[in-house]
């Protein structure tokens, strides 16, 4: 059965994108497929099925635009509009295990008696979908117990109009967040107003002002506007008023506001949005060639005055956008502040899944990274995609962070990209107060092979070594690198200064491959080069327990070309023996091999080449016999099947530390953070 939930605002605007966010994620993790409707979509595409389907990946649907609404019922053919909603949101719905519904928008005008009123009309729908629903108060600029009484009255009108109420959501409050102590059969919940998710970006500024482009490049009409300052006094106090994420407003023919707010941007002493040029008047030549060796700043002009442009700002409102992945974050970093999402998934009940699928996974090593907090090196800390992946860590509370580099460079950086770091420690290996401490200890791990002090001293200043010792140390549980390192730079200090478990023969790696319906595990993909029987057991041992730490079920399958007895030779012998050895280390641990990658996953190869196999057909653990095998194998898939590859994953070692693809994109180091923060939490 489907589980349907229904978003219904009580007013216009309200915030709607943000309660589908947490909504889409929160069900992802539990109901597989997940489906994103509305049943009134605006012309010309839909803002939040756009961002669904962009960021999440959704399946998305409607039931007919506005234009079409409004002729039905100016025709008194209401019921026909219901029925063709219904009708389109089942069509969605048959292939999916849960709807994300969200409703129509208070923007339509009722000029039909016919027309049931927007409250209604969604309340309506929601039971012919058989729908719950959760009413969405905005709170923003109101009393907290304004909103209280708010969320109060809309539970009753709802209720009076036959609907079945989750929970109540107080989008934007001003109060503290979380459950609001308010006498109802519901919950309802507080979601911090967090001004960057509505915040307009440059580009939606411009072009609401009917702006030219006069400088900066995309990127830099990509940064998002936190607040607008009119330059009309003198250099000082202007500056005095500029922040991080200012627009700056003023008429063209200022260049001392003008060259003073590239020059304290270029200083890394304000990173401001942009700047808006007023009157029609552009800076004089010289002056626009100083400006382009000050950096990179969004110029727009504009013919309104100052005072009219800031007007018209007033009203521009961004929303959360799939292109826009530092207002996604933090849009779902204020769902996840707000709402007790533990409760609200037993409220739900949503069919149990019968298979992990990609963003079931990703949302649980999220969940479960938050769980229980652990602290993360990342020694590539000036690197944009790290910088870009810190920012969603810190908001989402996935782990505490420890960046390395030079703290004045990285913090300008992520305030040029427009993020926020500053929730990490950031450390400069070569002017650290540890360093005389690490290079002693590297040269006592290290001095039977010919290490000396001075050696030391200059080796720890090295980003991968210096963070392989703040885990050594015991200052931070893990260390994720790789973006701009080698494998080999990445993983050797590992080696040397950690080493493996005591009961592991040999470090490996595993990929999680997350495929459109499932997600397995590869092993051995980035290390061993031809493993032993003895090294391929103790690596599907060490696989088997990563795949289940994460949520994956272990079934192993020890691959060949040969299934079974079919096929002879050394390279089978070893698989064979391989396979025994961890039947007799593990009793409990289903295990096939030497078996056929196709019958390893295919039920119906299984049947004819292995039949009564546990194994055979279901395996989630796949084991290659070497790393030529695994590393192709790995990245044929990666490439022609579309899979999300997240790894590798090193297994084996005494304290977490995993190496990044240098092609890695922010998803991935996102990923990485998480597992290998789980990693550390046992």
């Amino acid at each position: 059965m489907t589980t349907t939930v229904y978003v219904a605002g009580m007013s216009s605007g309200g915030g709607k994108s943000t309660i589908a966010l947490g909504l889409t994620e929160l069900l992802a993790a539990r109901a597989g497929r997940v489906a994103a409707f509305r049943p009134l979509a605006q012309p010309g595409g839909d803002g939040i099925l756009d961002l669904l389907a962009g960021y999440h990946g959704l399946r998305v649907g409607h039931g007919a635009s506005y234009a079409e609404a409004g002729q039905l019922a100016g025709a008194g053919r209401s019921e026909e509009l219901i029925s063709r909603i219904v009708e389109r949101y089942h069509e969605l719905a048959r292939e999916a295990d849960a709807v994300v519904v969200v409703g129509s928008d208070f923007g339509y005008q009722d000029d039909h008696q016919e027309f049931p009123t927007e409250v209604a009309f969604n309340v309506r729908l929601a039971g012919e979908f058989g729908a719950v629903l959760i009413p969405v108060v905005d709170g923003r600029g109101r009393p907290v117990e304004t909103s209280a009484a708010m969320a109060k009255n809309a539970f009753y009108a709802v209720e009076a109009l036959g609907g079945d109420v989750l929970a109540v959501m107080i989008n934007r409050a001003a109060g503290p967040p979380g459950p609001v102590p308010i006498t109802l059969p519901v919950p309802v919940y507080a979601i911090p107003d967090e001004p960057l998710v509505a915040a307009p970006t440059v580009a939606e500024v411009a072009a609401a002002l009917g702006g030219r482009r006069l400088a900066g490049s995309a990127d830099a009409y990509k940064k998002n506007v936190l607040d607008f300052v009119l330059g009309a006094a003198q250099v000082p106090t202007c500056l005095d008023h500029l922040k991080d994420g200012s627009l700056l407003i003023t008429p063209g023919d200022r260049a001392d506001l003008i060259v003073a707010a590239h020059a304290v941007h270029a200083a890394g002493m304000v990173s401001p949005a942009g700047l808006v040029l007023t009157l029609g008047e552009t800076p004089d030549p010289k002056i626009t060639t100083l400006l382009e060796r000050l950096g990179d700043l969004a110029v727009v002009g504009v013919d309104a005055d100052s005072f009219d442009t800031v007007a018209a700002c007033a009203g521009v409102e961004g929303r959360p956008t799939a292109d826009n992945p530092v207002k996604v974050q933090a849009a779902l970093a204020a769902f996840a502040a707000g709402v007790d999402t533990a409760d609200l998934s037993t409220r739900l009940a949503a069919p149990p899944p019968t298979r992990v699928t990609p963003l079931m996974f990703e949302y649980r090593l999220i969940e479960q990274a938050r769980a229980d907090r652990r602290k993360v090196v990342l020694p590539e800390g000036g690197e944009e995609r790290i910088l870009r992946a810190a920012d969603s860590v810190l908001r989402r509370g996935t782990a505490d962070l420890v960046l390395l580099g030079d703290p004045a460079l990285i913090n300008r950086r992520a305030r040029d990209l427009g993020l926020d770091v500053s929730g990490a420690l950031i450390v400069d290996p070569v002017t650290s107060a540890w360093r005389d401490e690490f290079a002693a200890t590297y040269h006592e791990l290290r001095k039977h092979k010919g290490s000396t002090l001075d050696g030391a001293y200059d080796r720890v200043t090295d980003v991968n070594y210096f963070g392989t010792l703040l885990v050594h140390s015991g200052r931070v549980d893990a260390m994720v690198s790789g973006a701009a390192h080698t494998t080999a730079d990445t993983i050797r200090p590992a080696f040397e200064i950690i080493r493996t478990l005591p009961d592991v023969s040999v470090a490996s790696s595993v990929f999680f491959m997350c495929l459109a319906d499932r997600v397995l595990v590869y092993g051995d993909c980035a290390v061993n080069p031809d493993p032993t029987a003895e090294q391929l057991a103790d690596i599907a041992i060490s696989s088997a327990g990563t795949a289940a730490r994460f949520g994956v079920e272990p079934r192993v399958a020890l691959l060949s070309y040969s299934t079974g007895t079919s096929g002879a030779g050394a390279d089978v012998e070893k698989v064979s023996a391989a396979a025994k050895l961890v039947r007799e280390r593990r009793p409990d641990l289903p295990v096939e091999g030497p078996i056929q990658y196709d019958a390893a996953i295919d039920p119906a190869v299984a049947a004819a080449k292995l039949p009564g196999s546990a194994v055979a057909g279901h395996a989630t653990v796949l084991i290659f016999p070497d790393l030529n095998t695994g590393n192709n194998t790995y990245k044929a898939v990666q490439r022609s099947a579309g899979a999300v590859a997240v790894g590798p994953v090193i297994q084996g070692l005494r304290a977490p530390v995993n190496d990044l693809s240098r092609g890695a994109t922010v998803q991935d180091i996102i990923n990485t953070i998480a597992i290998t923060a789980i990693q550390a939490q046992s």
